[in-house]
């Protein structure tokens, strides 16, 4: 049974909680701002439930709540930025609005960040340059927690890539997805929720197939988008070293399997991701990029839908459907579960427990 918070409690809980850690105010707002982000547009695995996990870096080390990103290099359309191990999410809105600024200058801003930690979901830096009129593109590496086609060693993150882009009124272009058959925090609500995995997912010590969340989060890994070989994961491969590429090795962070593996036991190390965030101005390109992005759309959703469904969708669809549904809702439902858990959470961290509407 679901558990409504309203956004202002939600918010609320992450900024105490990061504070109780020992962050400090503004990088506490940013993540905040992320993990609600998250949870309204239905994207579970990067909101809540990832809070505790933030939290132990700070009490652990391993992220640095003192510290502030830095322009490195920079030309009048690319730059290259230093998180200085600070929290993801102010490395990632420092260098989208770094991209945005040049962006508005010149018509293009490239950014690449080294030094960064998880910044939680990719598409909400390109919502912030879909806000300014933008087209958005940002793309990370993280743990690595992808097997490659054929292999049974995890050497690649689940390597997301967003592109967001504005269409007419309220409407958008969003597509926001990992690398990796799904992300692993998909896997772990499964665990949460004692439910067996769908095929293609993930895989065992062996490499092979795993219907258990266990088998794939202790000692397997997630499989590439496409799952197994036979069924075209060779091409969520190709896509995940791709974005290895524009992240870790364009920018000077650490790469593939150097990456530590997050709140792993005893791991000290700091993340030193790569990130990638791009800003690109439709108007300097043909005329109407708008106006043809939504009838590019709107021609897909107006497909007759096989049986058994309502309509064809296009990237952004099901995430506008969720946050009409927190808004109609009067909050963010969660699983009962999770709300089970963030109670424990805020015993052991000593803060207030979110209040629930029903």
């Amino acid at each position: 049974m679901a558990k409504i918070v309203t956004i202002r409690e939600v918010r609320r809980f992450i900024i105490q909680s990061l504070r109780a850690a020992g962050g400090r105010d503004a990088q506490c707002e940013d993540l905040a701002d992320v993990l609600v982000a998250a949870d309204v547009r239905g994207h579970y695995s990067h909101g809540l439930n990832r809070l505790e996990m933030y939290c132990e870096d700070y009490q652990r080390g391993t992220s640095d709540k003192d510290a502030s990103p830095v322009t490195e290099k920079e030309t009048a359309a690319t730059a290259l930025v230093n998180g200085n191990n600070c929290l993801g999410a102010t490395v990632g809105k420092y260098c989208m609005n770094l991209a945005i600024q040049k962006s508005k200058e010149i018509g293009v801003g490239v950014v690449t960040a080294k030094g960064s930690n998880h910044f939680g979901i990719a598409g909400f830096y390109g919502l912030m340059a879909k806000e300014a009129g933008l087209v958005g593109i940002s793309l990370t590496n993280t743990s690595p927690l992808q097997v490659p086609t054929r292999g049974k060693v995890c050497t690649l993150g689940t390597n997301p890539i967003s592109v967001i882009a504005p269409a007419l009124g309220d409407d958008y272009f969003a597509l926001d997805m990992a690398t990796s058959a799904v992300a692993i925090g998909k896997v772990e609500v499964q665990r949460r929720k004692g439910e067996e995995l769908p095929a293609g997912w993930g895989c065992d010590v062996n490499g092979i197939e795993a219907k258990d969340a266990t088998d794939v989060i202790v000692d397997g890994g997630l499989f590439p988008l496409g799952g197994p070989e036979i069924s075209g994961g060779y091409k969520g491969y190709g896509l995940a070293l791709m974005v290895e590429m524009f992240v870790g090795i364009l920018s000077g962070a650490h790469w593939g399997p150097h990456i530590r593996k997050w709140q792993a036991p005893n791991e000290t190390r700091t993340a030193d991701l790569g990130q990638f965030f791009m800003a690109l101005n439709p108007a300097v390109f043909g005329e109407g990029f708008s106006e043809r992005l939504q009838l590019l759309m709107d021609y897909h959703r107006a497909l007759e839908p096989i049986a058994g469904v309502d309509s064809v969708l296009v990237p952004g669809d099901p995430e506008r459907s969720h946050e009409t549904l927190c808004r109609d809702s009067g909050g963010i439902p969660y699983h009962e579960a999770l709300i089970r858990d963030m109670g424990i959470f805020a015993e052991k961290i000593k803060v207030d427990p979110m209040e629930t509407l029903d």
